[in-house]
C-alpha cells in the first residue's frame, strides 16, 4: 500500500528547490551501496530530477550481482554430486559463471531448488534423510541472520543433513575498499537502510572519520531518498569548508545508532568473519561471513572437497566496472544487445536489484 507522505508532489518539489539551492553550482558525486537504492532511484526518475551538478552513482549494492563466479563454479560442481540437494533464492540460479550456471546444471540434471527462506532447507531435509541438503548461502548483513538462526534451529532440532555454502558479505568494507582504489570521486555515502537496521549507523563511524566522507543512512522512498540527498548535499558543502564528515540518519523510523544487538550477537555466535571474494573488486580482507568453529560441522566444505575448474573470464561482460560505479550500464558494449533481462549475459542484468537490470526497465 502506498503512504502518501512519501509520494507528495509538493514536498518532492521543496526538496527538489531546497537541493538545487544548497548545491548552487558546485559538483557533488554521491553513491548508494544498496540495491533497493538502486532500483528505486531508477524506478522515480530521481536522477533526472536532481540538478546536474549532482551525480548519483551505483556501487556493490547487490549480493546476487557481487557473488563470484569462484563460489558459483563452486556449488556448480558440488551440484553434480548424486546425494546432494543444492537451495538458494531464485535470481543466484540464473547467474552466468564462465559458460555455466546453476539454472544450467539443473537442465543437466542437478537437483537445485530455490527457496524463499533459508528455513525452508529444513523441511526439505526432513523429507530426504538420505540426502545432503545445501544452502548457497548469500546477502549482505540483512539476510545472515536469518541464516544463523536456520543454523541454530537445525542444531536444536538434530538436523544432521544440512549444510551450508557460505558466500556471505559485509557492506562497509566494501565501501572503505572504493574510497580507497581512487577509481571514481565520491563526496558521500548513501548507506543502505535495510542493513543498517542490522548493524546500526555507528557501524558507518569509521568511514566518516578516516576518510572525511559524509554518511546518510536513508529510507527507500522517494522522500526519503530526496531528503536523504539534501542532507547529504548540506554536511558535504561543510566538509569542503574544513568540517568534520559524520555520520547522519535520514530513516530514523526504522534505523539507530547501536543497531539490532540480538541479531548482531546471533551473527558473531554463528559466523566469524573472514576474507571474501566479490567480483568486480577482488578478495577483499575481512568482507565476508565464515562458519565459526563451534558450527563448522554445518559447513559443506569440511565435508565435501571441490576442485573448481579453471574459470573463463565472460569476454566483453563489464559488471565488473559497473558494481564499481567505473561505468554506468550503457558503457557496456553488451548492454541492450547481448545483454538483455531475457537474455542476460552478466549478473547486473539478471537480478532485479541489479544496476543493469534496474537502468534497462526504467531509464
Amino acid at each position: 500500500m502506498i503512504k502518501k507522505e512519501f509520494y507528495d508532489k509538493k514536498l518532492a518539489q521543496g526538496l527538489l528547490k531546497a537541493i538545487k539551492a544548497k548545491a548552487g553550482k558546485e559538483k557533488f558525486s554521491f553513491m548508494e551501496v544498496c540495491g533497493t537504492h538502486t532500483v528505486n532511484i531508477f524506478r522515480f526518475g530521481i536522477k533526472a530530477l536532481l540538478p546536474q551538478n549532482i551525480k548519483l552513482i551505483s556501487g556493490p549494492g547487490c549480493p546476487v550481482c557481487v557473488t563470484s563466479d569462484r563460489d558459483i563454479e563452486y556449488v556448480i560442481e558440488l551440484s553434480k554430486k548424486k546425494d546432494v540437494i543444492i537451495t538458494t533464492f531464485g535470481d543466484m540460479v540464473k547467474v552466468p559463471a564462465g559458460k555455466s550456471s546453476l539454472a544450467k546444471a539443473r537442465s543437466e540434471g542437478s537437483d537445485i531448488r530455490i527457496v524463499y527462506s533459508p528455513s525452508e532447507c529444513l523441511d526439505i531435509c526432513k523429507k530426504n534423510l538420505k540426502k545432503t541438503v545445501v544452502f548457497f548461502s548469500i546477502g549482505f548483513e540483512t539476510t545472515s541472520p536469518l541464516i544463523a538462526a536456520t543454523i541454530k534451529k537445525a542444531r536444536q532440532e538434530k538436523i544432521k543433513n544440512f549444510f551450508i555454502y557460505s558466500a556471505n558479505k559485509l557492506i562497509p568494507p566494501a565501501m572503505k575498499v572504493l574510497l580507497e582504489s581512487g577509481e571514481v570521486n565520491i563526496d558521500g555515502f548513501i548507506c543502505p537502510g535495510h542493513v543498517s537496521t542490522i548493524i546500526g549507523a555507528n557501524a558507518y563511524n569509521e568511514i566518516a572519520k578516516k576518510y572525511n566522507i559524509p554518511c546518510v543512512v536513508i529510507g527507500f522512498e522517494p522522500l526519503d531518498i530526496l531528503q536523504g540527498i539534501y542532507m547529504l548535499t548540506e554536511q558535504a558543502i561543510k566538509v569542503r569548508k574544513g568540517k568534520k564528515a559524520s555520520v547522519e540518519i535520514q530513516y530514523t523510523r526504522c534505523v539507530d545508532r547501536q543497531g539490532n544487538k540480538v541479531a548482531q550477537a546471533m551473527l558473531k555466535e554463528v559466523f566469524k568473519i573472514n576474507n571474501a571474494e566479490w567480483r568486480g573488486l577482488g578478495v577483499l580482507p575481512g568482507s565476508g561471513l565464515k562458519l565459526s568453529n563451534k558450527y563448522k560441522e554445518f559447513s559443506i566444505e569440511s565435508k565435501y572437497k571441490i576442485k573448481i575448474p579453471k574459470i573463463k573470464m565472460k569476454k566483453g561482460c563489464r559488471c565488473g566496472d559497473v558494481l564499481r560505479g567505473v561505468i554506468e550500464p550503457p558503457k557496456c558494449p553488451l548492454f541492450r544487445k547481448a545483454c538483455t533481462p531475457e537474455h542476460p549475459y552478466g549478473p547486473c542484468m539478471v537480478s532485479v536489484e541489479g544496476s543493469c537490470a534496474a537502468f534497462y526497465k526504467y531509464s
